[in-house]
C-alpha cells in the first residue's frame, strides 16, 4: 500500500475525533468511538456490493420457504463474507436519508445494527457501540460523525473509486485496512500511554519475534500453518505474523498454491477482544478462532495444537482470582499446569507447575507448551516466542512451581534461546524484558544447548518518549540479533574508547549448566536445660494466643477452667481482641473459648511443676542425660504425656548452647545388608558415612560400641543451611571443598535434595569496569575545587588573582 495514501487515511480518520467529538467525550475516550466506527464502516463497505443479494435471500427464506428463523449459511454465501446484514440500511443510505431529527436517525441506526449476523453483533456488544451511538445522538453529533465516515473523499472500500473532483482513490485491500487499523490503535495507545502496554506491543519487537521464529525454517515453512496467541490483545502478534509470512516468505509462484495461515487467540478484555475479532474479519480471517475470556481459567483450545505461538502475556499480574479453576486446595486440577519430573533418586513424580499467585506470566508459557505439536506427528514440531520480565528467569526455589516450569522446559530440550531486550522498550514499563524462544524439535547443532543473547545495548533513542518507551530497535539491530541467533555462537562484546561495553553479546551453554541440586546442610543441636518457674509458666497458654490468654487468666483467674464461663463472655473477649488489633480466626476462637483446651494446657504445666520438684533446678550441659531423668520421673509418677506435650516442656526449659553436648536423635544398628543398602542409597563408602550424618559409635569414643552401631544426632533447624550445587558437580565433592573445611561437624541431608533451574544474565554477561587511576580522580577533585572557589569569589564579589597577589 502506498505510504502517502495510508497516511492520508489515518490522518483523515484521526481528525474526525477532534472535528466531531471534542465537546462530547474527553480526549482519552476518543478511541472508544473512533475504533468501533472504523470497524463498522469497513464491514459496511465489504457488504455494500452484495446488499441486494442478501435482501433477496432474506425475502426468499421468509416468503418462499416460510422460514421462522433465517439460515446463516445461504446469507453468508450471498454476502460473500463470513458475516452479513439483513436490514435495508447501509451507512451511506442512513446518511443520505437522514434529517435533522436525531431520533429518527438513531432509530434507523439501531435497526441497521440489529440487522448484522451474530458474530458482528457480538463485536458491537463488546464495543458497547449502541450506547455510544445513543450518546452521540443525544449530543447532536451522530450525523456529523456519520458524514465523515461515508465521505467520498476517502476510500475504505476494497475497490478503486473516484472522488467528487475526479481523482482516483486506490482500493483498500484487507491487508491495507489492517495497517490503517493498527496504526490508529498505535496512535490512540500513544495518546493514552498509561494503558498502551496493556494492549500493544511495539511493532519492532513483534518484527524481531517473527524473524526469530520464522527465519530459521524459512525454506521449510508448510503451506498450511496455525499461529496462536493466548493473550492476543488487539491481535498485533497474530496479524504481524501473517503479514510477515505473506510478505517475506510467500508460497512459491511456480507451485501455484496459496499458503493458508490460520490465526487463533484468546483475550480477556472485552474491548481489545472486539478489536481483535473485527480485525480478523477486516483481513478475511476466521473470527470464530478468536475467543473471549480467561485463558487460565478455561482451556478453550484443549484439543488444538499449533505450529507457531507468539505472545506478550501480562507479567506481575495476580492470578489469585483464577486459582479456583486451576487448583483445589494444594492440588493442581488443570493438566496444563502439571508436569512429570524425576526426583534426585530418579523416581518419577507429578509436580506442581504453577507460579506464585502474584504473577501468572509463566502460566501462559505453560499454556503454550501444552499446545505444542509433537514432532512424532508433525515433523516441524512447534516454535514459540514469548515476552517475559526477569522474574521468569530465577524466581522460585528448587521444587517450587516456577523452578519446576523452567526445569520441565529445559530438561525436555525445549528452550532454544533467550534474548535480553533494552530497558524502556515497552510503553507501560521501564524494566528489563526478555524474549524466550522455545522449540520442541531443535536442529542437531542446537540440541542440548541454550543460547543467551544480550541485546540490551542495541537501541536508538526516540525524539519523544511514548509513556515509558524512550528507545526502539532500528532495522539493523533486528538484523544483528537475528543473525546472532542463527549463528548460535559465542560473541564477545566490544569496548569503546571509554572502555564501556557496546554492541551485542552471545553465549551458548549446555542445558544442565542452569540446573542445580539444593541440599540441606545440617549441624547438630547442642542444648542446655534447667527447670525454673519462669521457664515453665508460659506452658499454661497457647503460644499463638499468648497475649489474649494471659489477659483472660489475669482478669478471671481459675474461672477460665469452669464449664461455659468463657463462652458466656465471648462477646467481651472478641471486642477486647479487636480493640488490641489481635486477629482471631474461627479455629483460634474455638480454642480460646474451650475450657477443656485450657484444662489440657494446665495439666501440662502441672506435669512440668512436678518434674521440677523431682529433678530440681540444676543446669544440665548434657540434654541427653536430662531427657533420661525426665522420662524416669514421668514413668515413676505414672504421668502420661503425648510426644508433643512432652516436647513442649522440654523446649520450654532448654536452649541452644554451642558448648553443650550434642543431642542424640537415635542410635541405629546396621546389619551387613542394611549397611550395603544405605551405602548404595547415599553413594558413598563406609568411612564417609559421617559426612551424611551417620557417626560410628567407636569413632565417638563409646567403649560399649557394637559393630555396625551408628549415632544420628538431632539437627538444629536454626543452624541449617542450604547449598546450591551445580548439576555437573557431585554433592559430596562440593561438601568436602566448600563446607567441611569451615564447619567440621556439619553433614549432608541427602534426602532433602531437590533439583532446581534458574538463569542469571548478570552472572554471564557482567563485565567488570576497572576503577579509574587515583591521579585521574585527584585531578577531577582539584578541578572541581577550583571551579567552586571561582564561584564563591563571584558570589562574594572579590578578585581571586588580586587577593593572591597581595598575599
Amino acid at each position: 500500500m502506498d505510504h502517502s495514501v495510508h497516511n492520508k487515511l489515518v490522518s483523515f480518520i484521526w481528525n474526525i475525533a477532534d472535528d466531531c467529538l471534542r465537546d462530547v467525550y474527553v480526549r482519552g475516550k476518543y478511541r472508544d468511538v473512533i475504533l468501533p466506527m472504523v470497524v463498522l464502516r469497513r464491514l459496511d463497505t465489504l457488504l455494500e456490493p452484495s446488499k441486494q443479494a442478501v435482501l433477496d435471500e432474506v425475502k426468499f427464506q421468509k416468503e418462499d420457504m416460510n422460514a421462522t428463523e433465517l439460515d446463516d449459511e445461504p446469507l453468508k454465501a450471498a454476502s460473500g463474507q463470513v458475516f452479513y446484514n439483513v436490514s435495508k440500511w447501509t451507512l451511506k443510505s442512513l446518511f443520505s436519508t437522514a434529517t435533522n431529527n436525531q431520533q429518527i436517525l438513531l432509530a434507523n441506526f439501531e435497526e441497521y445494527l440489529n440487522g448484522f449476523s451474530d458474530n458482528v453483533k457480538e463485536i458491537i456488544e463488546r464495543f458497547e457501540l449502541l450506547s455510544k451511538i445513543r450518546h452521540m445522538a443525544g449530543k447532536d453529533v451522530l450525523l456529523d460523525v456519520l458524514e465523515k465516515f461515508v465521505s467520498p473523499h476517502i476510500n475504505l472500500t476494497p475497490n478503486q473509486v473516484e472522488d467528487p473532483d475526479g481523482n482516483k482513490l486506490p482500493a483498500l485491500t484487507n491487508l491495507g485496512m489492517g495497517y490503517v487499523f493498527e496504526e490508529l490503535i498505535r496512535k490512540f495507545n500513544e495518546e493514552n500511554n498509561e494503558e498502551a502496554g496493556e494492549h500493544f506491543t511495539p511493532r519492532e519487537v513483534i518484527e524481531l519475534m517473527t524473524h526469530l521464529v520464522f527465519d530459521p525454517i524459512k525454506d521449510d515453512l508448510p503451506l498450511t500453518m496455525s499461529v496462536y496467541d493466548p493473550a492476543c490483545g488487539s491481535g498485533g502478534m497474530l496479524t504481524e505474523s501473517q503479514n510477515f509470512i505473506e510478505e517475506k516468505y510467500p508460497a512459491s509462484a511456480s507451485s501455484q498454491v496459496q499458503r493458508d495461515i490460520y490465526l487463533y487467540g484468546k483475550e480477556i478484555n472485552d474491548e481489545t477482544y472486539a478489536i481483535c475479532k473485527s480485525d480478523m474479519m477486516i483481513k478475511g480471517n476466521n473470527p470464530e478462532n478468536i475467543k473471549v475470556g480467561s485463558t487460565l481459567s478455561t482451556d478453550e483450545f484443549a484439543s488444538d495444537r499449533f505450529d507457531f505461538m507468539l505472545s506478550n502475556p501480562p507479567y506481575g499480574k495476580s492470578w489469585a482470582s483464577e486459582q479456583k479453576n486451576i487448583k483445589d486446595g494444594g492440588e493442581v486440577i488443570d493438566p496444563r499446569f502439571k508436569v512429570e519430573l524425576t526426583d534426585y533418586w530418579g523416581n518419577k513424580e507429578t509436580a506442581d507447575a504453577t507460579p506464585r499467585s502474584s504473577d501468572g506470566q509463566l502460566l501462559f508459557l505453560m499454556e503454550m507448551v501444552s499446545k505444542m505439536k509433537s514432532p512424532s506427528t508433525s515433523p516441524m514440531g512447534t516454535r514459540i516466542a514469548s515476552v517475559h520480565n526477569g522474574s521468569s528467569l530465577f524466581t522460585g526455589d528448587a521444587g517450587g512451581g516456577e523452578s519446576n516450569i523452567r526445569r520441565f522446559i529445559i530438561e525436555n530440550d525445549m528452550l532454544d534461546a533467550i534474548v535480553q531486550l533494552p530497558n524502556n522498550l515497552f510503553y507501560n514499563t521501564g524494566i528489563t524484558t526478555y524474549i524466550w524462544l522455545l522449540n520442541n524439535n531443535k536442529p542437531e547443532a542446537r540440541r542440548g544447548k541454550i543460547q543467551l543473547i544480550d541485546a540490551s545495548l542495541l537501541f536508538r533513542k526516540l525524539r519523544k518518549n511514548l509513556g515509558n518507551k524512550n528507545c526502539e530497535f532500528a532495522p539493523e539491530h533486528i538484523a544483528e540479533i537475528t543473525q546472532a541467533y542463527l549463528d548460535c555462537a559465542d560473541i564477545e562484546r566490544t569496548l569503546d574508547a571509554n572502555n564501556d561495553a557496546v554492541g551485542i553479546a552471545s553465549q551458548v551453554f549446555k542445558n544442565e549448566d542452569f540446573g542445580y541440586h539444593k541440599v540441606n546442610i545440617e549441624r547438630p543441636d547442642r542444648r542446655k536445660a534447667k527447670f525454673t518457674p519462669e521457664a515453665i509458666a508460659p506452658l499454661r497458654f497457647d503460644k499463638s494466643l499468648l497475649e489474649v490468654m494471659e489477659h483472660l487468666f489475669e482478669e478471671h483467674d481459675d474461672k477460665v477452667y469452669d464449664q461455659g464461663f468463657l463462652k458466656g463472655i465471648s462477646k467481651d473477649i472478641l471486642e477486647w481482641c479487636e480493640d488490641n488489633d489481635i486477629s482471631v480466626n474461627a479455629k483460634a476462637k474455638s480454642k480460646l473459648l474451650d475450657e477443656k483446651y485450657w484444662q489440657k494446657l494446665r495439666a501440662i504445666l502441672e506435669a512440668a511443676n512436678l518434674l521440677m520438684q523431682e529433678i530440681g533446678s540444676d543446669e544440665f550441659k548434657d540434654f541427653n542425660l536430662f531427657k533420661v531423668k525426665v522420662d524416669a520421673v514421668l514413668k515413676e509418677q505414672k504421668i502420661k504425656l503425648s510426644a508433643p506435650e512432652k516436647n513442649a516442656i522440654l523446649n520450654a526449659v532448654s536452649w541452644y548452647d554451642e558448648h553443650a553436648e550434642k543431642v542424640v536423635k537415635k542410635v541405629v544398628k546396621l546389619s551387613d545388608t542394611k549397611l550395603e543398602e544405605l551405602l548404595n542409597h547415599l553413594g558413598c563408602s563406609q568411612n564417609q558415612l559421617a559426612d551424611f550424618g551417620y557417626y560410628s559409635t567407636s569413632a565417638c569414643g563409646d567403649d560399649k560400641n557394637s559393630a555396625g552401631e551408628y549415632i544420628i544426632y538431632e539437627p538444629n533447624s536454626d543452624l541449617r543451611d542450604s547449598e546450591s550445587v551445580p548439576l555437573a558437580q557431585e554433592i559430596h565433592d562440593y561438601f568436602l571443598e566448600e563446607v567441611k573445611p569451615h564447619v567440621e561437624e556439619a553433614w549432608i541431608n541427602l534426602d532433602s535434595t531437590k533439583i532446581g533451574y534458574e538463569i542469571s544474565f548478570n552472572k554471564y554477561f557482567y563485565r567488570h569496569k576497572p576503577l579509574r587511576e587515583l591521579s585521574e580522580v585527584a585531578n577531577d577533585i582539584i578541578d572541581l575545587e577550583q571551579k567552586a572557589e571561582g564561584l564563591i569569589a563571584q558570589i562574594l564579589g572579590v578578585d581571586v588573582a588580586e587577593i593572591q597577589g597581595e598575599a
